[in-house]
């Protein structure tokens, strides 16, 4: 089906999926969220594939999109929940997809673009590359991101990405288990020739190996989502998301209230 902000193409067993805005750095808006979902779940009904996510131009993703961002300002607390299960949706579905998923990394994948990054099976980017959990800077909470990033680094290692805000390098990435590798070759070339190796792989054994993985994290990781989408509602009515969000658009430092008492 024709979609707005991806390209989807196919050849033998293997779809790519192009996330299409370049000039807006493949930011994630609510239409490319949708067309994304949209994407994976039709995946998700094959029998077998392989789903290689990328993105067109000089970036992955640069997490959400300007326009969205600034349209979040006084929204209602239901607003705010229908856009937190939004990203829910998205991070959900492309972890449940029960057939093999590879980000072929072509550039920098920063906030909701490191979780959609480092959430496929295999991670695979260019040595320049850049991830980070940047939420913290602009008065967000990164926290949807946040409880798929404690099962793969571990908490402490979670808590300097996501406390930090700091950006990281595909190499620190690969480090910490978040990248599998880091390619000097195209990363589409090289996600291709994984994907190949995969599909010579028992179709049916790959569906029932993911679903076991599933399995064992389901319960527990669906607790903390639900908490993540309170966590989401509560952070976006208080004075540092406007701030953060008043001063990332407005391109100046951001001015922190600091006194006590002030904070819940």
């Amino acid at each position: 089906m024709p979609y707005e902000t991806l390209r989807e193409e196919e050849s033998d067993g293997v779809v790519v999926l192009t996330m299409n805005r370049p000039e807006r750095r493949n930011a994630l808006s609510p239409r490319m969220i949708a067309e994304l979902c949209n994407a994976m779940q039709r995946f998700s009904q094959r029998r077998s594939g392989v789903l290689i996510l990328t993105g067109a131009g000089a970036a992955f993703c640069a997490g959400m999109d300007l326009e969205h961002l600034q349209s979040l300002v006084g929204r209602t607390q239901a607003e705010h929940r229908e856009d937190s299960e939004r990203i829910r949706e998205l991070f959900w579905t492309l972890y449940t997809c029960p057939l093999p998923t590879i980000a072929a990394v072509n550039g920098h994948a920063i906030a909701g673009g490191t979780g959609l990054a480092t959430i496929c099976d295999f991670t695979l980017a260019v040595p320049e590359a850049k991830f980070g959990y940047t939420e913290a800077k602009i008065g967000f909470v990164p926290a949807v991101v946040s409880a798929f990033l404690v099962r793969q680094v571990g908490e402490k290692q979670a808590r300097d990405l996501l406390l930090t805000a700091r950006l990281f390098s595909a190499e620190e990435a690969k480090t910490l288990g978040l990248v599998n590798e880091v390619v000097t070759v195209p990363v589409l070339e090289r996600a291709q020739a994984l994907a190949q190796a995969l599909l010579r792989n028992s179709p049916e054994s790959l569906r029932a190996t993911k679903r076991l993985l599933l399995e064992d994290s389901r319960t527990v990781l669906t607790q903390q989502l639900d908490a993540a989408v309170e966590a989401n509602i509560v952070a976006r009515a208080t004075p540092d998301f406007f701030e953060g969000v008043s001063s990332f658009l407005e391109k100046r430092t951001p001015v922190w209230n600091t006194e006590p008492g002030e904070r819940s």
